[in-house]
């Protein structure tokens, strides 16, 4: 059997428990379910903190674990299925089921309701969190820390336009894995502005393309395109604007930045990225910000 390293939970000595018959593994587990207890956690390739980050796991966040071992627990996120290394005390119980869902980019976690108490952490953008009760404008955690609460929305509250959930993050640095407004990379822009609007989407830009929306063709004067559909080439993806803007979290700026997109492709196809590979349009109703 083949199967995508990223999103198949084995390895030669264990493998997921669903998995036996159809895969070679030593042995199999079952799993035992987690929630990241922690701002965000590194999904790495390798149980090591040198080793790649390949993404990363949201406060709040469900992942299925099926090894511990030195420090390092392996497991399977819950929203997109990713598999990998995550340090073991970012995880912890299940706990109470998340009730909102942090909608700000970023907003700080205080001891108590008051805005002048030294912040305890932040969290991002996507994180999902439990809300006990209320005090004025704060919101009481499961863990008791408390969050402003208009930077929380339901769990089933959507986003009505991702395009502009997305334009939120101009300027945050690139980070490779990165999910957080404190670094993010291309397909995981994607990701986070799709969630928010309440659109599941794989975690990179090869799945992105290959799942996400119906392919469109664009003449050579990269015409025909609209606000919030998604261009990929090898390896990147961006998100346009308006018919000519992208947006898109990048190497050459290392950072979120908007450009017209015939620059963008000009630039990526003069250092051997290629050539657009496809453009992907979503089938949403997106109410323009400019």
């Amino acid at each position: 059997m083949t199967f995508d390293r990223r999103i198949t939970p084995v390895r030669p000595d264990l493998a997921d428990e669903r998995l036996r018959g159809r895969v070679e593994a030593e042995r199999f587990a079952a799993g035992h379910p987690h929630r990241v207890t922690v701002p965000s956690a590194p999904v790495r390739r390798h149980p090591a903190p040198d080793a790649p980050l390949d993404t990363e796991a949201l406060l709040g966040e469900g992942v299925t674990v099926f090894d511990e071992h030195e420090g390092w627990s392996w497991g399977q996120l819950e929203r997109d299925g990713y598999v990998g290394y995550i340090p073991a005390a970012a995880l912890g119980e299940p706990g109470p089921a998340p009730t909102h869902r942090v909608a700000a980019i970023r907003s700080f976690l205080f001891p108590g309701p008051n805005l002048k108490l030294p912040p305890l952490d932040y969290v991002s953008l996507g994180s999902a969190v439990t809300a006990m009760d209320r005090d004025g404008d704060y919101a009481r955690l499961a863990d008791h820390s408390w969050i402003y609460a208009p930077h929380l929305a339901e769990l089933e509250a959507r986003e009505p336009d991702f395009v502009a959930v997305a334009e939120h993050f101009l300027h945050t640095p690139y980070l490779w894995g990165g999910k957080t407004s404190l670094g993010l990379d291309c397909s995981g822009l994607v990701q986070v502005a799709l969630a928010a609007a309440g659109i599941a989407a794989p975690r990179d830009s090869d799945m992105q393309q290959a799942q996400l929306g119906k392919p469109i063709e664009i003449g050579d004067e990269l015409d025909g395109l609209q606000r919030g559909d998604l261009v990929f080439w090898r390896g990147h993806v961006g998100i346009m604007t308006d018919a000519k803007l992208l947006l898109h979290a990048n190497a050459h700026f290392m950072c979120v930045a908007a450009e017209p997109l015939a620059e963008a492709e000009a630039r990526i196809k003069a250092k051997n990225g290629g050539p657009i590979t496809a453009v992907r349009r979503l089938s949403l109703s997106l109410e323009s910000t400019a």
